[in-house]
């Protein structure tokens, strides 16, 4: 018809280690293995993001890292967000959260499994970020030894998940 125009919904790869916030309607898009992905959506301002971080716990001297650097953190890469979406006015109780990842994809010794994998101490560091930030979590795939592909649709808080 004319006159109509086709709607562009941007579309960002998230890279191990690097968090996106968009306040436009937008594809966020990651691969997840031992790493944890988290998406943040608040509905009524139209922010999504998506973090994913690689590591458990940022280290003691975490003040000589460079933001960047930080993200590869769950625990700093949790909290950097939660303040960014605080300036934004985004209310920790309106804003949906999801949680995906942490899985064991790497071959471990027999004489080693019973020592927590990075995998599951992302996944759990990241439950307990959460918790202690005031965000609730209302959906989430963690473990397992297969990792996913996850497409984030910040038009209406949907994660789509392929498994790799």
């Amino acid at each position: 018809m004319a006159g109509d125009e086709e709607r562009v919904i941007a579309d960002i790869y998230v890279q191990p280690g690097e968090s996106h916030l968009v306040q436009e309607p937008t594809i966020l898009r990651t691969v997840l293995g031992s790493c944890v992905g988290v998406t943040f959506w608040h509905r009524r301002l139209g922010i999504g993001a998506l973090c994913h971080p690689m590591l458990p716990n940022c280290p003691p001297e975490k003040d000589r890292l460079s933001v960047a650097a930080a993200r590869r953190y769950v625990d700093f890469a949790i909290r950097e967000l939660g303040k960014r979406l605080d300036a934004l006015g985004a209310p920790r109780r309106e804003t949906e959260v999801k949680l995906f990842g942490g899985a064991d994809v790497l071959k471990v010794e027999r004489s080693i499994s019973d020592r927590p994998t990075v995998g599951r101490m992302n996944a759990d560091r990241a439950l307990q970020i959460l918790a202690e930030e005031g965000y609730s979590v209302i959906a989430q795939r963690l473990g397992g030894r297969q990792g996913f592909h996850i497409d984030f649709l910040t038009t209406n808080g949907e994660v789509r998940l392929r498994k790799l």
